[in-house]
């Protein structure tokens, strides 16, 4: 990973609020920042946001301080409310859960740098890390949440297959078959809808770069909240277990591997470790 020097933030907007909302977090912990110290690196792995990890020498013993800077990417207003995104990270800031929030700014936010490991591909298959992955869930799931208590998972489909449809022609729109999407979710929508749907706080993107390990605790930090909302909890599992077949860091990052779907005993496994835990 290339070290840059703070020149890489001047190209953007918000660098000066950038730059006093850094002095202001060192200023918190008793340091004073020096420029000429500050080293920026480009974090690679999220899709939405362009996001930096900043550091600078302590004043006390000269370790690095680490925080993390998140631009906000342009025009995904279209898949989730930025607001609603905002409100809900400060939530979460609250309650404990993620990192903590050091300030805001125009086009961004200074994050706490989170000191863990984001997961692979391949850890979703771990044993252990998925239950561990099933008990911080449920503890998700539970969590007493701003927004309207009910599935979101409907009108943001329709939502979103209406813009697809804007974006398409008549013959694309045949080609990919949109108008049967329609039907789709409302058949979905009836037939998943019956009986007892529980709803919680849902991540509803929990692919394995939005999850981080502590290696030495061994606990579960859920990242990035752009599509959380109030949802069938059956629907953030069920989710969770379709990201198992993708690998975003593949040569082929679209292309989808279904044999990696996990199997019934995977299911069942961690469905036990979800239900078993406290929460």
């Amino acid at each position: 990973m290339v070290t840059k020097t703070v020149e890489l933030l001047k190209g953007f907007a918000s660098h000066e609020e950038i730059m006093e909302i850094l002095a202001t977090v060192a200023a918190d912990l008793g340091d004073v920042i020096d420029v000429s110290f500050l080293q920026v690196k480009p974090l690679k792995g999220a899709m939405t946001n362009e996001v930096f990890e900043i550091n600078w020498p302590a004043k006390s013993d000269g370790h690095l301080r680490r925080v993390l800077v998140r631009l906000y990417g342009e025009g995904v207003e279209v898949f989730f409310n930025r607001e609603d995104e905002i409100q809900t990270f400060e939530s979460m800031s609250k309650h404990g859960q993620g990192p903590r929030l050091l300030g805001r700014f125009a086009t961004g936010r200074v994050e706490e740098f989170i000191h863990a490991r984001t997961l692979s591909a391949s850890d979703l298959c771990d044993p252990e890390i998925s239950a561990l992955i099933a008990t911080k869930m449920r503890e998700f799931h539970n969590l007493d949440m701003p927004g309207e208590k009910k599935a979101q998972l409907w009108p943001r489909l329709r939502k979103w297959l209406n813009h697809a449809k804007s974006l398409c022609s008549p013959k694309d729109t045949k080609n990919f078959g949109l108008e049967v999407l329609d039907t789709e979710i409302n058949m979905l929508q009836e037939l998943l809808s019956e009986g007892c749907e529980g709803i919680g706080f849902c991540h509803n993107d929990l692919q394995y770069g939005n999850i981080m390990i502590d290696e030495e605790t061994r606990s579960i930090t859920l990242i990035d909240y752009e599509y959380a909302s109030y949802n069938p909890i059956a629907y953030d599992i069920a989710n969770h277990f379709c990201e198992m077949v993708a690998d975003y860091h593949s040569d082929k990052p679209h292309v989808l591997d279904y044999r990696r779907y996990p199997s019934l005993e995977v299911r069942q496994r961690f469905i036990r470790a979800y239900l078993s835990s406290e929460g």
